[in-house]
């Protein structure tokens, strides 16, 4: 991997757990519209479609960059989408960084060919 790709995985793993976050708060702000005189969901809807428009340009980015198979790229895509997904998806290309910096070393030390 190099260096743009870990960039690209990076910038998708910063963007991914906060709008996980910014996900469930917008569902909590949504409950309390409808139980409550609170209605911070004009604000949160806004930070949460920020955030997911960035995240689609990131997941992108790291989509082209990682030449990621379909069903990898679909995968993270979905995790996008559902309320908890962001997190494991963080976890999950966090795995993926750490194993291609360790293959980039490999590589580089002459370990590993290719």
């Amino acid at each position: 991997m190099d260096i743009k790709t870990a960039e690209s995985l990076r910038r998708l793993r910063l963007v991914s757990a906060p709008e996980a976050v910014s996900f469930l708060l917008l569902l909590v702000c949504s409950v309390l519209k409808r139980t409550t005189d609170f209605n911070a969901v004009p604000v949160m809807g806004a930070v949460h479609g920020i955030l997911f428009i960035l995240y689609v340009i990131f997941w992108i980015d790291a989509w082209n960059k990682a030449k990621w198979p379909l069903k990898r790229a679909a995968l993270y895509f979905v995790l996008s989408v559902l309320p908890t997904g962001g997190f494991f998806g963080d976890r999950m290309l966090r795995r993926e960084g750490e194993a291609s910096v360790i293959a980039a070393r490999a590589r580089k030390e002459g370990v590993v060919n290719a």
